[in-house]
């Protein structure tokens, strides 16, 4: 951050100095609110959460290398005491981006794929000067504040990812740091439980648009009627991206790769280039093209865009993620977070990537869907359980409108024919604790006696179709059932911890 005194912090904040705290004392940075970060000449910002409250770390984080503590009450540390920690910090930082004279601030919005296309926007900014963006998803009313204290006098771009958890969440962001470009990525269903419908989704990513001056960007999904309808909320200038005629920044000619990796040739008004991306599933192409076109309107030559575009791998973890195993076993870890359309997404990569091989997936029930949570997680059951799957893990709570729309699916595809029952494996049986004992079967680990139902996916297997309450469970159950050769997807909400089944899927061969 650029180095400011504790007086000065303290008048921003419309705070007061506690603590023996001496006002000449100037915080370097970084600002953070987990102590375990704390460096010397830090700002320690005490957040009092749920589980785990800031200001008991106070101490820790002064022995730490902190100069003082942004708290809401005393502490045994020098400290500003101010009525709001969270709104203190979004201060701070608005204060910070006015110094920045020189800084180009660029919003990135949508229902799924802001992080990815924040990633290779970051990139691409990067070509012609000092970048700052979130370390993953960093784009709340906390870790947006947090991104933008990470400036300093040589910060040129700030790319930053927006969220929105209501109406009027974003305006308060591009408040801290108003944008010059807003790129929005699409409105889906993510949270619609929170906002009620897509149309209520959509005005509150069209804030960003809203938020952007007369000389600023506006760049739009052309695709998504939603999004493209956000260019009458805008005085800034439009300029549209997608894979139809109708967008200026466009993919022509996408094909994709075994490994589930699209090439395409980009067009734009001055030009074209091909781009063979790296990163897994044909939905980054569309995060691809509205990178490009905020990276277009900075100038960026399109021979460059295409190259860093070529270049780019996953930066942020847990985001279609693919490791092979030394025996050959493919793991998918997309398990950050999910909502409906980012399932669709990741299904459609995952049946190019285990083409004509064993497939299996770990999901969850969706969250955050409102009254039209039990349809959405029905909708999802049948998607799993219509993909192809050799087997599927439906893991935690809520999962019955999931486990009742994969067996739908799976009686679906079956043979018209009835089965007889399935001979359970030699040798004794291998169920991980917690997982379901009866109704489908596992063959390579399931209880003697439990139904199988044989349909056509897993190359003529059985679909094994089991319940298990967490993350541990579903890796058991996976250990259980994988050969080397197989792979597999992990995809669930965020709550549920999946990325832990991943991390133990990939920290040992099969059983």
């Amino acid at each position: 951050m650029i180095p400011l005194p504790l007086a000065r912090i303290a008048e921003i904040t419309s705070g007061a100095l506690s603590g023996m705290a001496d006002p000449r004392a100037v915080v370097r940075g970084p600002v953070v609110i987990d102590s375990r970060a704390v460096e010397p000449g830090s700002l320690f910002v005490a957040i009092k959460g749920a589980r785990v409250d800031g200001h008991d770390y106070a101490a820790h984080a002064i022995r730490a290398g902190a100069v003082a503590v942004l708290a809401t009450r005393p502490v045994e540390a020098p400290a500003v005491i101010v009525p709001d920690a969270a709104a203190a910090l979004a201060e701070l930082a608005a204060a910070q981006v006015r110094t920045l004279s020189d800084v180009t601030v660029i919003g990135v919005t949508g229902s799924a794929g802001k992080t990815s296309t924040k990633d290779l926007l970051a990139r691409l900014t990067a070509r012609v000067g000092a970048t700052i963006a979130p370390q993953g998803s960093f784009n709340n009313e906390l870790g947006h504040p947090l991104t933008v204290l990470r400036a300093d006098l040589d910060t040129r771009f700030m790319v930053l990812e927006l969220a929105a958890r209501n109406i009027g969440h974003i305006k308060e962001l591009t408040r801290i740091a108003p944008p010059q470009i807003g790129v929005v990525l699409n409105v889906g269903t993510a949270h619609l439980g929170v906002f009620g419908g897509k149309e209520a989704i959509a005005k509150a990513k069209g804030e960003l648009v809203e938020s952007l001056p007369r000389s600023g960007v506006a760049v739009l999904n052309a695709d998504d009627p939603l999004v493209r309808g956000m260019a009458t909320r805008t005085e800034a200038r439009v300029t549209y991206f997608g894979r139809g005629e109708s967008a200026s920044i466009r993919a022509e000619g996408v094909v994709v790769d075994a490994r589930g990796r699209a090439s395409f040739t980009l067009r734009t008004p001055s030009g074209a280039a091909h781009v063979s991306l790296q990163l897994y599933g044909e939905h980054a192409v569309e995060n691809a093209l509205a990178a490009a076109a905020a990276g277009y309107e900075l100038g960026l030559p399109v021979a460059t865009i295409a190259e860093e575009l070529s270049e780019a791998t996953a930066r942020s973890r847990w985001r279609m993620e693919v490791t092979d195993r030394g025996d050959g076993v493919t793991v998918v870890n997309d398990a950050y977070n999910a909502n409906p359309d980012s399932m669709k997404a990741a299904f459609s990569a995952f049946e190019v990537l285990g083409k004509g091989r064993r497939r299996f997936a770990v999901i969850a029930a969706l969250r955050e869907l409102g009254e039209d949570g039990p349809a959405l997680n029905a909708e999802l059951g049948r998607l799993a359980g219509g993909a192809g799957l050799a087997g599927l893990v439906v893991a935690g709570p809520d999962a019955e409108p999931v486990l009742a729309g994969a067996h739908a699916a799976a009686q679906a595809s079956a043979p018209q024919a009835p089965a007889g029952p399935a001979q359970p494996p030699a040798g004794p049986a291998q169920v991980p604790p917690g997982a379901a004992q009866g109704g489908w079967q596992a063959p390579d680990g399931a209880p003697p006696g439990a139904p199988a139902y044989h349909g056509q996916p897993g190359h003529g297997q059985p679909v094994r179709i089991v319940h298990v309450p967490d993350a541990e469970a579903a890796a058991a159950q996976l250990a259980a059932w994988l050969r080397p050769g197989d792979a597999v997807l992990i995809k669930g909400p965020r709550a549920m911890g999946l990325e832990r089944t991943a991390e133990l899927v990939l920290g040992g061969a099969t059983q």
